[in-house]
C-alpha cells in the first residue's frame, strides 16, 4: 500500500508541475522571420498571432512573393513555439523519469 501511496503523490505533484508548465507555455513569445528580416510574425505560446511586420521594402514585391514570405515566417515562428514548448514539458517531466513516455507535440 505504502508503493500506491508514493505513486500517487508523485502523481499529484506531476499534476502540480504540468499545471505551472502550462501558464509558462502561455507566456511564451516566438519570433518568426522571413526573407531577411523582410517579414516578422510573433506568436504567443498557444500558437496564436500577435503581431505582423512587413518592411516598406518588401511591400514593392509581388503579392505572390509577399503571401509566401509571411507564410514562411509564420512556419519559423511555430517551429520555434514547438521547440520551446517541447522544452518546457521537458524540463517539468524530466524529474519524474517515466520511461517509454512520450509527451503529445
Amino acid at each position: 500500500m505504502n508503493d500506491l501511496s508514493k505513486i500517487l503523490d508523485k502523481a499529484k505533484e506531476l499534476e502540480a508541475k504540468m499545471k505551472e508548465s502550462q501558464e509558462k507555455i502561455k507566456n511564451i513569445k516566438v519570433e518568426g522571420i522571413s526573407g531577411t528580416n523582410s517579414v516578422k510574425v510573433i506568436l504567443d505560446g498557444e500558437g496564436e498571432m500577435q503581431k505582423i511586420e512587413i518592411s516598406n521594402e518588401i511591400l514593392k514585391e509581388d503579392k505572390t512573393i509577399i503571401e509566401d514570405l509571411i507564410v514562411a515566417a509564420h512556419n519559423n515562428a511555430k517551429a520555434q513555439l514547438k521547440s520551446k514548448t517541447a522544452e518546457e514539458i521537458s524540463k517539468t517531466a524530466g524529474g519524474f523519469g517515466i520511461p517509454g513516455f512520450k509527451w503529445p507535440l
